[in-house]
Formats: structure tokens, sequence, C-alpha cells
């Protein structure tokens, strides 16, 4: 601006006189040269303060980057490489949830230390302003050139506080999704827990049958045991019997014969007794 009033001044003399004196050129051009070191001065400040936000931006980025990295690492290391080996059980389960749990703290942990350092950059920010109100009212002037960089500084911490702020709602979506995958694998392990718990019920119940299978099986071991003895003993008569000669048999027949045609001679004198 004052660069612009000094030029318009020029035109304004220029139009006005003729021509100017040397001393007044040198006067002009002295003004113009301060001016553009004084230009060229807080344009490399600027340049300065912006490469020093960038390189703690880029510093920033590199640790986030690095605890990422770290995150993956511990990640794969402690539960890929436990489901893989056990494959839906119950113990990659509980490491894959105490690592969500774990995760989860740690974010609520770096939150509340953002919201901490953004109330204490909102704290410092009210400070230099009761400083700034208190020197008003006392009366001092305030340099332009500190101004300028109060005001600076300002914008720096209103965009950190911004960025924190943008961080700190990334952090609450990321949150709200690990909650939600949590409450999926909560589910997915009581899922698991009922059915290992009718697993349990239904191998209970299988010894049990198992059990009065034995005992059935003792009981028809016994059965057989005692038929095979009757078995053996009928084996043993089996073989321990002997037949009688044909003509002993011969003789009781003849025997019986006679005895039958004897019988039937009494029957007939008992009844002709009868009669008479």
């Amino acid at each position: 601006q004052i660069r612009g009033r000094y030029k318009s001044k020029v035109r304004g003399a220029s139009d006005c006189f003729v021509g100017l004196t040397w001393e007044q050129k040198c006067e002009l051009a002295q003004r113009e040269l301060t001016a553009t070191e004084n230009e060229m001065q807080r344009m490399k400040e600027d340049s300065e303060q912006t490469l020093r936000d960038l390189e703690a931006v880029i510093e920033e980025a590199d640790i986030w980057w690095t605890d990422v990295k770290k995150a993956i690492s511990d990640f794969e290391k402690d539960i890929v490489s436990t489901i893989s080996c056990k494959k839906g059980s119950i113990t990659a389960s509980e490491k894959v949830l105490r690592y969500m749990e774990e995760r989860s703290r740690q974010r609520d942990l770096l939150r509340q230390k953002l919201c901490l350092k953004n109330d204490l950059l909102k704290g410092y920010k009210k400070k230099l302003q009761q400083q700034l109100r208190q020197k008003e009212q006392v009366g001092e002037t305030v340099c332009e050139v500190r101004l300028e960089q109060l005001q600076v500084r300002n914008a720096q911490y209103r965009e950190k506080i911004d960025e924190k702020n943008q961080e700190l709602l990334k952090l609450k979506a990321t949150l709200g999704k690990t909650l939600q995958t949590l409450n999926f694998y909560k589910r997915k392990l009581q899922g698991a827990t009922e059915m290992s718990t009718s697993l349990v019920k239904d191998i209970s119940l299988r010894k049990e049958l198992l059990e009065k299978i034995g005992k059935e099986t003792a009981l028809v071991e016994e059965q057989r045991a005692g038929a095979e003895r009757v078995h053996r003993q009928l084996q043993k008569q089996l073989s321990e019997y002997s037949v009688p000669p044909v003509m002993s048999y011969v003789q009781k027949k003849m025997a019986l014969t006679n005895l039958e045609s004897s019988l039937r001679a009494w029957d007939r004198r008992v009844a002709v007794a009868k009669v008479s």
C-alpha cells in the first residue's frame, strides 16, 4: 500500500511538474529501495515460517506413518499369524477382540491428549488476547510487526486447531468403525460360545450313551460267556454219550411186544370176568 501511494504521488508529481531534481530522484529511489527491502524481508520471514510449518507437518506425518506401520506389523504378527494357524478358534477371536480394545483405548488416550492440547492452545490464545487487551487498556502501543507476528501465530494456531479437530473427527469415525467391528466379533464370539456349549452338551450326552452301551455290552458279554459254558457242557455230554448195541434194542423191543400182548390178554380176561 505504501508503494502504491508512493507511485500514485510520483504519477501526480509527474503530471504537475515537468521534471524532478536529482535530489528528489535520489530520495524517491531511496524510498523505493527501502520499501523493496522491507517487502523482501517480510517475504523471507513468511517463507521461513512456512518452511518451518511444512517441516513440522512432514515430521508429524513421518511419526504418524511410523505408528501406522508399527500397528500393521503388530497386527500381522499377533493376530493374522494366529488366525492363519488356528483358523476359527476361540483363542484367535479373543486375541482380535483384545487387540481391538487395546487400539480403541489407545485412540481414546490420543483423543484425550489432543483435546488437552487443544484446550492448552485455546488457553494460550485466550491469554494472548487478555495480554493484548491489557496493553490496549493501559495505553501501550503494540508494534505493527509484533502484532502481525501475533496474528500470524494466531492464524497458525487456528489452522493447527482445525487440523486437530479434523483429526479428532477422523479418530471418532475410526472409533465408531472399530466399535462396530468389535460388536460384530462379540456377536460372533457369542455364537461360537453358544455352539461350544451345545457341543459340550452333545458330547456329555454321547458319553452317557457310550457308558450305557458299555454296560449293555458287558451284560451281553456275560450272557455270551454263560451260553458258551452251556455249549461246552452240551458238547461234553455229546462227546461222552455212547449208543447201546442193536441186539439189546431188539431184545427190549421184543420184551415190550410181549408185555403189550400180555396186557391185552389180561384186559380180555377182566372183561369176561365182569360179564360173568
